[in-house]
């Protein structure tokens, strides 16, 4: 039996000194499953352009025009984006008969960021003018600094950045709510991992640590952003107007990553009168619970199911609602664009038909967004145990996930004058 996940806890550490996609060019890394975030992205890129449209251009400055990416994990995505917003504004430039400014672009999100890899895939800056820079390929057009830590605190300077884009981070949480993990509390959120299907309790304090970190965050960039700046911002959103129906996510984490949870604390029975141990999957639990022979058992698990309950996903899918409230209670942001966009599957699979693949593929995708999590949870061994059972469930459920399977995103684009 593998050691008790007790033993492995990262104990008093703060969540954002541990979040992070997953680093490096692994099978599971953020790197390599990402297809679906790139996928997402190019498909709103003109509801980014219109936004840069709304950016005061100021010719006379003798500042840098200065983007800053929020929650810039550690791929190639990040990059591309930058390109793109950082030509579009080239262009409006010249078009208007300015003289381009030069370009400065800020990565940034929290310290466990795997910022070695990204930074490992920028390409070198280019020299000379802006226009040699432009006609050269694989070279760069801005120069770069990263800046780690929280964007629910100030990160940069007041009135410093002009264009803030944040994409796929803003449902991530500053922490698991207190009164979620409390036993005491209405909202403790036993039996599960995720609030999908939880209690209106458990609910209510996601939904209201979602718009207290939005609010935050909100605060902090009316500081840091220039008068006439813009913002471009995409997060989870959900079509439901009830918060416990998360959509794609709660599918993502609430089924077979929270079953997969369910078959660590319940892994094997032992029949007192026998010396021998008999698997059960968790489907058959049921079977075995009806049954009057389950007095002569005892049931044994790799972790306790208080182990279990104490982890949850920190994340919130919002509706359009609870992201404008928070938005118009700020005050200091123009909403120019606020909508629900469909962003399709999150597996990104060659042969729909491979069910070892579509399983593969969604054990990668929770790996790649909350291994690190998990990791410091139960620890590394247990950690590859449960996402091979997420592996094999989704193999089992290989074309209800694709059929089923489908994120909402929210898509806001403000302003500041």
């Amino acid at each position: 039996m593998a050691p008790q996940g007790e033993d492995v806890i990262v104990p008093d550490r703060k969540l954002e000194m541990i979040l992070s996609m997953k680093g490096g060019n692994g099978k599971g890394s953020y790197a390599n499953n990402s297809q679906a975030q790139a996928k997402h992205a190019r498909s709103m890129l003109h509801l980014l352009k219109e936004t840069l449209d709304n950016v005061q251009l100021k010719p006379a400055s003798e500042v840098p025009f200065t983007v800053a990416d929020l929650g810039c994990s550690c791929g190639n995505n990040t990059l591309y984006i930058v390109d793109v917003i950082i030509k579009h504004m080239i262009e409006r430039y010249e078009y208007s008969g300015y003289v381009p400014p030069e370009f400065s672009a800020f990565f940034s999100d929290l310290p466990s960021n795997d910022f070695n890899t990204l930074f490992q895939l920028l390409p070198p800056i280019a020299k000379g003018s802006m226009e040699e820079c432009l006609a050269t390929d694989n070279h760069r057009s801005y120069f770069v600094a990263g800046v780690p830590g929280s964007f629910y605190r100030r990160l940069f300077p007041t009135r410093s950045i002009d264009f803030f884009h944040s994409a796929f981070s803003l449902h991530w949480l500053s922490q698991v709510p207190e009164s979620v993990q409390d036993k005491r509390s209405p909202a403790y959120n036993k039996g599960r991992v995720f609030i999908h299907n939880a209690n209106e309790q458990t609910a209510n304090a996601y939904k209201s640590q979602f718009q207290r970190d939005l609010a935050a965050f909100l605060k902090a960039r009316s500081q840091e952003m220039k008068r006439g700046g813009s913002m471009f911002l995409v997060c989870l959103g959900r079509t439901s107007p009830d918060p416990t129906d998360q959509g794609g996510p709660g599918i993502l984490f609430g089924t077979h990553f929270q079953d997969s949870w369910n078959d660590l604390v319940l892994e094997v029975i032992m029949i007192h009168s026998s010396s021998f141990f008999v698997y059960i999957p968790s489907l058959s639990f049921k079977w075995f619970a009806d049954n009057p022979f389950r007095r002569s058992c005892r049931i044994h698990g790799l972790i306790t199911s208080e182990k279990r309950d104490t982890f949850n996903i920190p994340v919130y899918a919002s509706s359009l609602q609870d992201f404008r409230e928070v938005v118009e209670a700020n005050g200091t942001f123009r909403i120019n664009k606020l909508e629900i966009f469909k962003g399709g599957s999150p597996l990104v699979v060659s042969q729909p038909d491979d069910a070892t693949e579509v399983g593969r593929a969604l054990a990668n995708s929770c790996r790649s967004v909350a291994g690190v999590l998990v990791d410091a949870h139960i620890g590394d061994q247990l950690s590859e145990e449960l996402f091979s059972r997420v592996e094999h469930r989704g193999s089992s459920h290989a074309k209800e996930l694709l059929e089923q399977l489908q994120f909402y995103h929210i898509v806001a684009s403000l302003s500041f004058e």
